[in-house]
């Protein structure tokens, strides 16, 4: 007999939302000379940071601490907030995956961009929720649209990055506010803050965790260089939080993300200089491509990306060739449409 999955397991193809570069390298034979497609963070961790982390890993023959409780505290002081109103987690990513398994059921409905980040799709997916998209607008996710594709079909969950990956762009903080204010209580806000540390002040709305159908996350991949680490928490009214201690794993972030992201939080003077350093890197990046006849897109995070001007198999060339001369880039899985004064044409970007 061979193994009984789910009905909602078995008939879905295996896919990864992203093939990493050690799998595209592998198929080269070769390793990448840049490796700038997966956003991560060239500058790494702060030094007190790494420190902190060779000094756990001596000590990992100890399980962590499942309540993830000094860095629970070092958060909750942070944002002036109490502790329980912090749920911590292995990465953004299977923060999303519970965050799906607490709302929804095989069945209900999710809403999202086309286009956004394909990961949370993967677990809505895996849990058998049907994903309802709709399209970006002037190169960015469109609150509005969101906001009506709520209203039309009633969702568990609609999800919302602000940065957004892959386009970089985002929302001041009073068009988020109107967002979150338009989602009826029985719809939860995913408000995907991953790139926050980057925007511009007055990016992200006050932080209000009086609303349970609001959860905020973010992240020590980005802005603190610890991508693999695996180590983001959410921010959420305390029920809400409580309930992410139901079906976590209790051991999830070890011991040695634990160290490395309260040193990480504490050491201010570093983050700002990496934010320095990513500005400076985005103005190269932009001036490398309007060098070449491309156009970078204005970005709120530690990427760029790069309009091709015509169409995907365009793109799709350009990619090809940075990958062939060693360049890890990246660009969106679906083509993603300009609705601009400037052209209604279909283009494709590469982050």
């Amino acid at each position: 007999m061979p193994p009984r999955f789910t009905p909602v397991v078995a008939p879905l193809p295996s896919i990864v939302p992203f093939v990493g570069p050690e799998t595209q390298e592998r198929t080269r034979g070769a390793v990448f000379r840049a490796r700038i497609g997966a956003n991560e963070s060239v500058f790494g961790p702060s030094p007190k940071a790494i420190a902190a982390m060779q000094k756990a890993a001596a000590e990992c023959w100890m399980y962590c601490d499942p309540e993830n409780h000094d860095l629970k505290m070092a958060l909750a002081q942070e944002f002036g907030l109490p502790p329980t109103n912090i749920v911590v987690g292995e990465g953004i990513d299977s923060l999303f995956g519970y965050t799906v398994r607490l709302f929804v059921e095989p069945g209900d409905t999710v809403v999202s961009s086309l286009g956004a980040y394909p990961t949370f799709n993967f677990h809505v997916t895996g849990y058998g929720g049907r994903l309802v998209t709709v399209p970006y607008v002037d190169d960015r996710e469109d609150p509005a649209s969101l906001i009506e594709a709520v209203r039309r079909e009633r969702p568990k969950l609609v999800y919302f990055a602000n940065p957004d990956n892959p386009m970089g762009s985002w929302w001041p903080a009073d068009a988020v506010q109107a967002l979150i204010d338009a989602i009826p209580m029985d719809t939860v806000l995913v408000l995907d803050e991953a790139y926050i540390e980057f925007a511009p002040f007055g990016t992200a709305p006050k932080i209000d965790v009086s609303r349970p159908n609001v959860i905020r996350y973010r992240t020590f991949s980005k802005a603190h260089g610890m991508a693999g680490a695996r180590i983001a928490y959410a921010i959420a009214e305390e029920s809400v939080a409580r309930a992410f201690d139901k079906i976590r794993n209790h051991f999830s972030v070890n011991r040695i993300a634990q160290a490395g992201a309260l040193a990480a939080l504490a050491d201010k003077a570093w983050l700002t200089d990496v934010l320095h350093k990513v500005s400076r890197a985005k103005d190269a990046i932009g001036a490398i491509a309007r060098e070449n006849g491309l156009m970078p897109l204005p970005s709120a995070t530690n990427f760029v990306a790069i309009d091709c001007g015509r169409d995907g198999l365009h793109a799709k060339r350009i990619l090809d060739s940075l990958i062939a001369q060693g360049v890890f880039v990246r660009m969106p899985g679906v083509a993603l449409r300009a609705n601009n004064s400037e052209t209604s044409s279909s283009r494709e970007f590469r982050p």
